[in-house]
Parts: structure tokens; sequence; C-alpha cells
């Protein structure tokens, strides 16, 4: 539990007064003290520069998915015992390259928010078993310490023709969770690089609604006829651009997987390695979540269906530039994505 001395220094700084006023005080400060927070990201001023933002939307998102991830919840309270502080590496997310209503298509619905806050695209990784592409988006201003996003998008161009037109019945009803309000705070941090505590709070709430369904409940006919053509995109039909998993940076994650595996996680059977041996990862299997779906004679149903995950990566240095390898894998990202598929 915080002092009260730091406690009374937190509420003067700037990223916990943005936080406090998104998630609330005491979540804040589990945010605030589970992760490593850069020293210059705390600041003591009314104004919020953009890596305070994307800071404060990352944690937020963070503390989001353990509430809806209970083995990562149980992992996180486990390191938060030993005092020891969370590097958040990445969060990851998935889209939809097809008809969206009102949403931009695929990963635009994100670049569009996520570029105020500081971030451009790093690296373009092909899926093409999954049908789907990923893009990282790296923070221009603290690329080690500020969580990059890896937003993915599933290609409905790609899929059979029938299970295109279920998809569009899915997600053809989007709605835009952003709006004026929004759009002119982001505006001012755009030009700026700051903007005020309220603009960014109204930032990061609404950016956090964009993590949301934005779709109705789907019908259950259309989630099994795009289930059987792509896991990826039923998933999104339940889960919608829900943090799809949070990543934690390890030291070393092939020890880690076993010493988990050994106190009864269920881990994903093998650890990942990228091509240029630099980039290791490995994840807990996704939780189940109970999802309702719609029948055809205007009923609902429920199933329990894969949720999101929690997941670790070791990353090595790169020896050419002699910083952390912060890029990902398109091998280790399409094995990853196993983990949110029924066995």
């Amino acid at each position: 539990m915080a002092s009260a001395a730091s406690t009374a220094a937190d509420d003067k700084q700037t990223l916990s007064r943005l936080l406090t006023a998104v998630i609330g005080a005491e979540t804040a400060r589990d945010a605030l003290s589970t992760l490593a927070i850069a020293p210059e990201l705390h600041g003591e001023s009314d104004r919020a520069s953009r890596a305070q933002v994307a800071m404060a939307l990352n944690a937020a998102l963070f503390m989001d998915l353990l509430d809806r991830v209970p083995t990562a919840a149980r992992y996180v309270g486990q390191i938060r015992e030993t005092g020891e502080p969370i590097v958040f590496d990445h969060g990851a997310l998935r889209t939809i390259d097809g008809p969206c209503g009102e949403l931009p298509v695929g990963h635009k619905a994100f670049a569009r928010f996520l570029e105020p806050l500081g971030y451009e695209v790093g690296g373009l990784y092909p899926l093409p078993a999954l049908k789907m592409t990923g893009r990282a988006f790296v923070h221009r201003d603290l690329p080690e310490m500020i969580p990059q996003f890896f937003v993915s998008e599933l290609h409905l161009r790609e899929l059979p023709e029938a299970a295109q037109g279920h998809a569009e019945k899915i997600f053809g009803e989007s709605q835009d969770p952003l709006g004026t309000a929004e759009w002119q705070a982001l505006d001012a941090l755009s030009r700026d690089g700051t903007c005020s505590l309220d603009e960014a709070v109204t930032i990061v709430k609404g950016a956090l609604q964009a993590f949301n369904r934005q779709h109705p409940v789907p019908a259950l006919e259309d989630y099994r006829a795009l289930l059987q053509h792509s896991k990826e995109g039923a998933w999104i039909a339940t889960e919608g651009n829900a943090f799809n998993h949070a990543t934690t940076r390890v030291a070393d994650v092939v020890a880690l997987a076993e010493d988990l595996r050994a106190q009864g996680y269920p881990m994903k059977p093998a650890v990942e390695i990228s091509q240029n041996g630099r980039v290791r990862q490995t994840a807990i299997l996704a939780d189940k979540v109970r999802r309702a779906f719609r029948m055809p004679d205007g009923s609902e149903t429920e199933l329990d269906v894969p949720g999101s995950f929690y997941e670790f990566i070791t990353r090595d240095t790169d020896p050419d530039s002699g910083l952390l390898d912060l890029t990902f894998d398109s091998g280790n990202a399409t094995g990853i994505f196993a983990v949110t598929r029924d066995s």
C-alpha cells in the first residue's frame, strides 16, 4: 500500500491526475505501482504531453484486461507481491479489413487516434496463414518505455464469398465511438504535442471506448459460418476490438514459461522464436468468456468462447544499433494467435 507521503506526491503528478480522472483513484494507484513508468512520464504540469496521454491509455487498457482475464490477474498479483515492476511491452488488438459500418476499415480505425498520441508504424508483418496483416505502432518519444500497439486486420476479401457475406452481417452495422469532443481534443494534441488535462481525459476515455465491440450482438448462424473460415474473425465477432492481450517484457521467457507451467498455468506448448533469434514469445492460453448470440426467432443464447490472454516476451539487444530489438516477427505472431483458438 502506498504511504501517505507518496500518495500526496502522486496527486500532484500529471500522469496520476490524468489516470485517476479516467479510471478512479484506487485503480490508478494500482496501475502506477504495478507498471514500470519512465520518470519523465510523471510530470507536474496542468498540461499533458502526448507521451503521457499514450501511457495513460495503455495503463487503463492494462487494468481493464486484468478485470477480464483471471489468469492474467493471478500472474500480475504474484508479481505485485514481489515488488518488482512489470515492464508493459505491448498490447494487441484485431480489426476487420472489410465493411465496418461507420468505422474506418481495419487498422485505420486506430491509426487515426494513435498518431496524435505520438505513434507511428514501425513495422509491417504479413500473416498469410491467417489472411491477416499486422502493424506495430511504436511511440516516437520513448519507444522502449511506452508500450507498442500490435494492430492486426483480417482481410475479408480473402475469405470465401459466403463467409464474406456472413462477416458483413456481423460487422456492417458497426458504430464509431469517437465524436466531436474527442476529435477536438485530438486535434489540439496533434497540433501542440500537449493538451489540457480535461482534453487528455476526453481523449483517453474516448479511446478506451474504441477498444470495445462496436457492432451488435452477432447472430449465431453468422458466427458459426465465419468460424469455419477464420477463427480470428470469429473472435472479433464476440470480442470486438478489445485488447486481445497485454505483454510483459521479461529477462528469460523460456525459464518463465517452464516455471508458470509448473505452477499450473495453461501455457502455450512452445516458445516462439523470431527468425533473427532476438525476440522470444509465449503466452497463457486464452481464458473462456460467456457471450450472447442472436437466434433466428430474435431470442438470445449464450456460449463459452475464447476471450483475451496474457503474453510474455524477451527482447535482446540489436548488435547493429546497440538498442533493444523492438521488432516483431510474422512467424511468432502467427503462433501466438493460436492461443485464442478452441482445442
